[in-house]
């Protein structure tokens, strides 16, 4: 377990999709989350998952409309004024690309302790189309990323105006940190006491397989979350 905590020590992601007013036509510079996100059989157990943390912890979160499973692919600053060009490049790689077709192995919980508190997720193995597929999406946005951003760069709100600095940092150095072999594909699910997340962990994971039903570009919020959806396909 441990060997993934250290990529998850400064991103905790799938806190939260909420839509409304943000911050990606005010600032040059915007930081995106591009995300998979999977079918039905995917969303049942994280659903699932989500609920029994729910039972132990009511205070945490629930999966709804405004906190969707997803699998990050990539988070990027990129230029605000070619977030057009974004969106086009993405695209274009779909357009050659099938993510759809990938066969995804969801085999593992695991989670990490946030500000007192354990972010559970359920881990995904990676494979060479996944990483394949994520090289495309860097080389096709290439042209628009930014190698730093602020905190205006990110979704904020009146009620949550404060980005961490590691979440900054995080963004600035996803490529390589996350990227290539070091990509660690993994859906979160929840929040829970890490007491409680340990003994969830150690028990027998019945793994399963699935795919993803669409890609979408998101703005992202503090810790990683993908706050404002931007733009989104549906994957045939």
């Amino acid at each position: 377990m441990h060997k993934y905590l250290n990529f998850m020590a400064a991103l905790v992601t799938g806190l939260g999709l909420l839509a409304g007013p943000g911050a990606a036509q005010e600032n040059p510079v915007t930081a995106i989350d591009i995300a998979l996100e999977p079918d039905a059989t995917m969303i049942k157990h994280a659903e699932a998952a989500n609920a029994r943390l729910r039972e132990v912890f009511p205070k945490g979160y629930a999966l709804d409309a405004t906190h969707r499973p997803h699998i990050t692919m990539l988070q990027r600053f990129v230029q605000t004024a070619a977030l057009d060009k974004v969106y086009a490049a993405v695209g274009d790689v779909l357009a050659v690309e099938k993510p759809a077709g990938l066969t995804l192995k969801a085999f593992k919980y695991d989670f990490v302790v946030w500000d007192k508190t354990g972010v559970a997720v359920i881990l995904i193995e990676p494979t060479d189309q996944l990483i394949r597929f994520q090289q495309k999406l860097i080389d096709a946005i290439a042209p628009f990323t930014v190698e730093k951003g602020t905190a205006a760069a990110f979704f904020i709100t009146t009620d949550d105006r404060e980005i961490s600095q590691p979440t900054i940092d995080y963004v600035a150095r996803y490529v390589p940190a996350s990227s290539g072999k070091k990509l660690v594909p993994h859906v979160t699910v929840g929040v829970a006491s890490p007491d409680y997340l340990k003994k969830m962990v150690a028990e027998p994971f019945d793994t399963f397989t699935f795919s993803s039903a669409a890609l979408s570009v998101y703005q992202l919020g503090n810790f990683g979350t993908a706050r404002k959806k931007l733009q989104a396909w549906q994957l045939k």
